[in-house]
């Protein structure tokens, strides 16, 4: 008989009961990781910003007022920056909590095969397999055109 894509996973292709609790591992794995997520997502939330008491950040000269605004509008991109992956986080995992429920975790979703144990305990919300998501890179860059890497105008010497 030949194995399907979700028994060649490594402990899937055991007796039942010891791939239910394989895939219970693998469940509170997933769990355990979105609750850190979203709990550093709550640490984060809506921090105050000390640019509404002016005067109250270093001393009052107007050089270093303009440092220190501009300290403090890099800290506040930087704090939504990390809040924005966190909650990009957040839903993969909770999209991977999903397909493991519907049987589809762990199988790549470009070419069907199953994903590495390794790379899933490494970031158990990916649904590529190593090489479909070498392959995906490879293609992304080829397509971005040349000054893609650049912002508007930043490429521009007028």
């Amino acid at each position: 008989m030949q194995a399907t894509c979700a028994t060649k996973l490594k402990g899937l292709d055991t007796p039942w009961p010891k791939r239910r609790l394989v895939m219970e591992d693998v469940k509170q794995r997933l769990e355990a990781e979105l609750t850190r997520t979203v709990e550093r997502i709550r640490r984060m939330g809506g921090g105050v910003v000390f640019e509404d008491f002016p005067g109250s950040i270093g001393d009052s000269t107007a050089m270093a007022d303009e440092v220190d605004l501009i300290r403090v509008n890099e800290d506040r991109e930087m704090s939504f920056a990390t809040r924005s992956l966190l909650v990009e986080r957040a839903n993969k995992l909770a999209e991977a909590l999903e397909r493991l429920r519907e049987g589809e975790y762990g199988i790549c979703q470009e070419c069907g095969e199953p994903i590495a144990p390794a790379r899933l305990r490494a970031m158990p919300e990916v649904l590529t397999c190593v090489r479909c998501q070498d392959m995906l890179e490879r293609s992304a860059r080829r397509l971005a055109p040349a000054g893609a890497a650049f912002g508007p105008d930043e490429g521009d010497e007028d």
